[in-house]
């Protein structure tokens, strides 16, 4: 078994464990930000973490009516002109916490007297050392280069700090289901998995989603991406409809992302707009109606929240992607030209 496959399945455990033991430094941080009266979340991350991010501007839209920013980092780093960030908290996100241009975010929000915050696997890390308040993704060693345990990880702490700032028992009770969530998602894309082999001459696809999951198709399409050697464009539905539908020819393959939640009944018209264009559909869904469009069907278990369907919906990418690989005949521990550690500046 390879170092992805294994980290792939080790996704529950990660999770449960960040859910047991960030508690009380997530309390903290929530504490601080009442205290502060912070009006507003700027996120600075690269890769994975980035998307990580995405999540997290409509998680904490939603759940606790905060604007929420990606950060420049290069306004900071290349051109030495931050901005000013009254009244922010300021999270960095980064696997390794080694990045510098992430690091020197956080270094001037502090410098600027905000509360600041980071999501690492690496407690020890620069990005650790610059925060007031650091939450730990528990994901140990991640070996493989592309990430899946430590996003998930990253997507539990963002959880994890919504559900408890937004003081919601219902948003914290359906939180602790999660590791059974992803336990079931990962037996139904094994299953689905093998379907991969279709796509094996496959040079190029879009992965759409919305909503919470706008984030998911980002994520997946960097999987296929670097895995794969796939060029794979994430959009919106939205902005897809607005110019990139002129894409879809027949057999132009489409990833969509539709689980069950407010935005189901217009992903579901979406999906019929793509089935009339000829587009070969990879659907990832619960809902047997959106399925029965797809040529290949991606199950996802029933029962998730919304606000928690992208720990599930990744899991179908992250495996097909994995089987993709292997189909192609490549290493899927090292991808050509990458390394587990990018310091951008």
């Amino acid at each position: 078994m390879s170092h992805l496959e294994s980290e792939i399945q080790e996704q529950p455990a990660v999770v449960a464990r960040l859910l047991e033991e960030e508690r009380r430094p997530i309390a903290g941080l929530v504490e601080a930000i009442r205290r502060r009266g912070v009006r507003y979340v700027m996120i600075a991350a690269r890769g994975s973490s980035d998307n990580a991010a995405t999540y997290g501007k409509y998680l904490l839209g939603a759940l606790c009516r905060l604007p929420v920013a990606l950060a420049t980092p290069s306004l900071f780093s290349v051109y030495q002109a931050p901005p000013r960030m009254d009244g922010a908290l300021v999270l960095g996100i980064s696997q390794s916490g080694q990045s510098p241009d992430i690091v020197g975010v956080l270094a001037e929000a502090r410098a600027q007297g905000l509360v600041t915050a980071a999501i690492t696997n690496e407690p020890a890390s620069p990005l650790a050392g610059v925060a007031d308040h650091v939450v730990q993704c528990h994901a140990g060693a991640e070996r493989s280069v592309a990430a899946t345990k430590t996003y998930t990880a990253q997507l539990a702490a963002l959880a994890m700090l919504g559900a408890t700032l937004s003081g919601s028992e219902e948003h914290l009770a359906e939180l602790a289901g999660l590791p059974a969530h992803i336990g079931r998602a990962l037996v139904l894309a094994g299953e689905d998995a093998a379907g991969a082999v279709r796509y094996r001459y496959m040079e190029s696809c879009v992965v759409i989603g919305r909503g919470y999951n706008y984030a998911t198709a980002f994520e997946i399409a960097l999987k296929l991406k670097e895995l794969t050697y796939v060029l794979a464009e994430p959009y919106s539905s939205a902005d897809f409809m607005h110019g990139p539908l002129a894409l879809i020819g027949q057999g132009f393959p489409v990833w969509v992302i539709a689980p069950g939640g407010r935005v189901y009944a217009e992903m579901r018209e979406f999906l019929g707009r793509l089935r009339q264009q000829g587009a070969e559909l990879l659907v990832i869904s619960e809902q047997e109606d959106a399925l029965r469009e797809a040529h290949t069907p991606l199950r996802l278990p029933a029962g998730v929240p919304e606000w928690l369907s992208p720990f599930t919906a990744v899991v179908p990418g992250q495996l097909m992607a994995l089987h993709l690989t292997l189909a192609k005949g490549y290493d899927p521990d090292h991808p050509r030209g990458l390394r587990k550690v990018t310091e951008t500046r």
